[in-house]
């Protein structure tokens, strides 16, 4: 069957809930791709950062069948001989007391605001129903009702009301604005380190350990979002560490299974996860014994393959070949690691038909917020596979 034709079924039978590029794959490896006609590309946006550790990596491919051969699924009811692993190896990386396993980011999104909710009452000492979360305004979250409901983006929120109470919406990067929104009754602050979704938005130095002061003077929980920063993706294990800091909670997930499998992960200090008793929250696929093999591996090789480092290398080289390329409708190349954004002028014609010119040169990236590109292949890159991918993407982008 032809490329057509499978387009044709997606449009006919699916949901028109996306707008991917016409490209249709049928197979990865490492930081390649190939479409049904046999094409291959480079895949710079690694699957939204969920294929970090590249395509089909052999190591994470072998857990998953040993697993899948022996048991993949038990539901909480029972406990796994995988689950208390993967606890303990996550901890041990990330420098975390306590693992709470779900499946998809915007499920541990939810779950880290019940957490928060229910430690501010019982804990803090909140009002019943009186809690307060403070988010910045450009948020990427999720896609959930109560999710969107906080998002300033009115594509993701038109049609989709009543919305969940309970959030105050503040500028990104402003400490000020944060202090001023802060009351007693506030129990968190859910923030990402580098706004991705809103196309590579990257704080100041020193952002982050100003809203860890103001949090702590104030009694309140810090919450990163690392979905998509973490785990490498910026030149470090969690993107905290570029201004030296520890969240009270961080969320995790898309690289923590290499692409191979839904796993995500409330990481915690004793006192936020330590409020919910059983029956309170739960999933029945999370902490499967598939996940946390598949998980267990993808953390290994990340670690092991020096995969962080590269990132932190390749992707300041990128970038810096990146800056050089002049064309005046290049308003800003902005990066951490191998999280890149190229943002155009509104009048350069849009983001997109730069990534559609790009897919006919072999390099698949893809447009946010209409005017930027982000780059993001998988941390595995080498220099001469970027030296190629320049020579693709500099003449397209002079244009």
């Amino acid at each position: 069957m032809d490329q057509q034709n499978y387009i044709n079924l997606e449009d006919k039978y699916g949901a028109h809930n996306y707008k991917p590029l016409d490209v249709v794959l049928n197979r990865g490896e490492g930081i390649w791709v190939w479409d049904v006609s046999g094409n291959r590309y480079m895949d710079c946006l690694s699957a939204y950062s969920a294929v970090n550790q590249g395509h089909c990596h052999p190591e994470i491919m072998k857990a998953m069948i040993e697993q899948a051969q022996k048991l993949t699924l038990t539901s909480r009811a029972f406990r796994n001989d995988q689950l208390g692993l993967f606890y303990k190896e996550l901890c041990e990386i990330t420098n975390s007391h306590k693992v709470l396993p779900m499946n998809s980011g915007a499920e541990a999104v939810e779950t880290v605001i019940k957490a928060v909710r229910k430690w501010g009452y019982k804990v803090k000492g909140v009002p019943e129903n009186q809690a307060e979360i403070i988010v910045c305004s450009n948020n990427f979250h999720g896609r959930t009702i109560t999710i969107v409901g906080f998002s300033t983006d009115n594509s993701s929120r038109e049609g989709f009301g009543p919305f969940t109470p309970g959030f105050k919406i503040i500028p990104f990067d402003d400490t000020e604005a944060f202090e001023k929104a802060v009351t007693p009754n506030t129990v968190g602050f859910l923030v990402e380190p580098i706004q991705g979704e809103a196309g590579v938005i990257i704080p100041r130095p020193g952002y982050l350990k100003t809203i860890k002061e103001i949090c702590k003077k104030n009694d309140i929980v810090l919450i990163l979002d690392e979905i998509q920063t973490g785990l490498g993706r910026t030149g470090k294990l969690l993107a905290e560490e570029h201004d030296g800091i520890e969240a009270d909670l961080t969320l995790v997930g898309k690289a923590l299974s290499g692409g191979f499998y839904p796993v995500s992960a409330v990481l915690s200090n004793t006192e936020v996860l330590g409020v919910l008793r059983p029956g309170e929250h739960g999933s029945t696929f999370g902490g499967n014994p598939l996940a946390c093999a598949v998980a267990r591996k993808a953390l290994q090789v990340l670690i092991e393959e020096n995969m962080i480092e590269n990132a932190a290398k390749m992707g300041t080289y990128f970038l810096d070949e990146l800056k050089k390329i002049k064309n005046p409708k290049i308003k800003e190349v902005r990066g951490k690691g191998l999280m890149i954004g190229l943002e155009f002028y509104p009048d350069a014609g849009g983001a997109r038909n730069y990534c559609l010119k790009l897919k006919e040169k072999g390099i698949l990236c893809k447009e946010t917020h209409d005017n930027i590109i982000r780059f993001a292949p998988p941390l595995i890159i080498k220099k001469q596979d970027i030296d190629w991918a320049l020579e693709q993407i500099e003449p397209i982008v002079k244009q």
